[in-house]
């Protein structure tokens, strides 16, 4: 892929920020990072769930009370770059404010169904786009821009199982994801990283905030990619809202008719439930 002068400058600029980050997480000991909506830290080569690590596995440290090494190194990774390597899962402002994020996109039949129901609404979402998808479809990512919503990078092509590779090819999918994204919609800032499926690994967190984007998670997940049908996904984004949630939905990765039909109806439910709508936080921890 052709990258200008400019750009290599940058990323060349971005790698040594972020090898910086790892080796002072690496020095700290930086713990898993608890998560409850599926978005997890683990490293390349963590153990399944409910199996102890070897001994001196990477998380070994994950029950360790954080310490001035663990703190010298989020200090740093802000000074570097000016956003926290934290997930974030709460919308931007104070009060009764609601984040609305879109996955698995561009795709030509869903993303305008979508962005027209945003636009029916006056809510700005953050899309979070596959690099792929926005290389084969700039004009659509160009027109989520252009009505103002914010672009996030969702990795090259959405590998699940990149948590468990190695950081090398975490940081391929995240800095060419990147780029593409860039390159489909020139001038336009890309301020978020969503890991696929959620599955963040300390290393990924610290490559996407020494490149400018908060690694971000959500807080209320309709599971509406699975189509369990419109009742079951306004039933999920309906009930018992946590504080300023970050809600998660997709215009990609399937048949999402039933996400647009439920946005057609939840977006009005908030509106009358006097919530207001913003993007997520990226400057709080």
């Amino acid at each position: 892929m052709r990258i200008t002068t400019s750009s290599a400058r940058r990323r060349r600029a971005g790698y040594a920020a972020a090898a910086a980050l790892l080796g002072l997480l690496a020095a700290a000991g930086t713990p898993a990072y608890a998560a409850t909506d599926g978005s997890v830290d683990r490293a390349p080569d963590a153990p399944p769930v409910g199996k102890p690590a070897r001994a001196g596995a990477a998380g070994s440290a994950a029950g360790a009370a954080p310490g001035a090494a663990q703190a010298a190194a989020a200090e740093a990774a802000r000074g570097a770059s000016g956003v926290p390597l934290g997930i974030s899962r709460l919308a931007q402002g104070a009060g009764r404010q609601v984040a609305i994020t879109i996955d698995d996109g561009p795709d030509p039949r869903w993303t305008p169904q979508v962005l027209e129901t945003l636009r029916k609404n006056h809510v700005k979402a953050t899309f979070c786009m596959i690099g792929t998808k926005a290389q084969k479809y700039p004009e659509l990512a160009r027109a989520v821009a252009a009505d103002g919503h914010q672009l996030c990078n969702h990795s090259v092509d959405h590998d699940v199982t990149m948590d468990h590779k190695p950081v090398a090819y975490q940081r391929q999918q995240i800095l060419e994801g990147k780029a593409m994204i860039e390159k489909a919609v020139p001038g336009v800032p890309v301020t978020y990283y969503r890991a696929p499926g959620g599955a963040f690994t300390p290393e990924s967190r610290a490559i996407a905030a020494a490149n400018g984007m908060r690694p971000l998670g959500w807080s209320v997940d309709p599971q509406d990619w699975n189509r369990p049908g419109l009742e079951a996904i306004l039933s999920s984004v309906e009930d018992k809202l946590p504080h300023r949630p970050t809600v998660l939905f997709h215009d990609g990765g399937g048949d999402r008719s039933e996400t647009v039909a439920a946005l057609k109806k939840y977006l009005p439910w908030l509106t009358e439930q006097g919530y207001g709508f913003s993007f997520p936080a990226r400057t709080t921890p």
